[in-house]
């Protein structure tokens, strides 16, 4: 369903520094409607895209991508490391959908995003190159809105969070999978997930 977007930003006592990206995640993972929802979706998601250009989004996912890129190249070959990746996909394919629907490109369907993932049993050398790939073509999509872009106010709807803008939901892919692909596991256990980014980037 897309529309025209009506939403008012909610006051709030909180700031959005405040509250913070992963912070706001995780509400909105324990919160899906009301008035936390709305405050995290102006405020985390769609002020700060609003302020961005496509262009500027595009290269905060390129950025992204080379962490990700990072992040799974570490990982350990499990059965949880390979989920993780799996839903990053997912995700990932079925957000560039909805973006497709703001470039014209398609109609809308309020599918799942389960009919995204890679196959079942995808291993961890196929599931890395797919994320790979599947970040490039976000990155390509942000700069068709470049060229093509919808008007501010046009909105595609998010099946939990509600109707998000383009750059809403270039943003919402952004952190989704930098906030996901931080579960990602090397095997040294003894190491915190930033300390071996800092390990590998030295």
């Amino acid at each position: 369903m897309t529309q025209k977007n009506t939403r008012g930003l909610l006051p709030a006592v909180v700031t959005v520094a405040t509250v913070g990206i992963a912070v706001g995640a995780a509400l909105l993972a324990r919160k899906n409607k009301g008035e936390i929802k709305d405050f995290v979706v102006a405020n985390v998601l769609e002020k700060p895209a609003g302020r961005s250009s496509f262009t500027d989004l595009g290269q905060s996912l390129e950025r992204g991508g080379t962490y990700l890129t990072q992040r799974a190249e570490a990982a350990s070959d499990t059965p949880e490391n390979r989920e993780v990746l799996a839903h990053i996909i997912g995700i990932e394919r079925w957000g560039q959908s909805r973006i497709q629907v703001a470039l014209g490109q398609k109609e809308f369907v309020k599918d799942e995003y389960q009919g995204y993932r890679p196959p079942s049993g995808t291993g961890l050398p196929q599931l890395r190159s797919t994320l790979s790939q599947t970040r490039a073509r976000t990155v390509e999509l942000a700069r068709q809105l470049h060229h093509n872009p919808p008007d501010d106010d046009f909105v595609v709807e998010h099946n939990g969070l509600g109707p998000l803008t383009a750059k809403g939901w270039l943003r919402y892919l952004t952190q989704h999978a930098d906030l996901e692909s931080r579960k990602l596991r090397s095997g040294k256990e003894t190491l915190s997930v930033s300390e071996q980014e800092a390990a590998s980037a030295g």
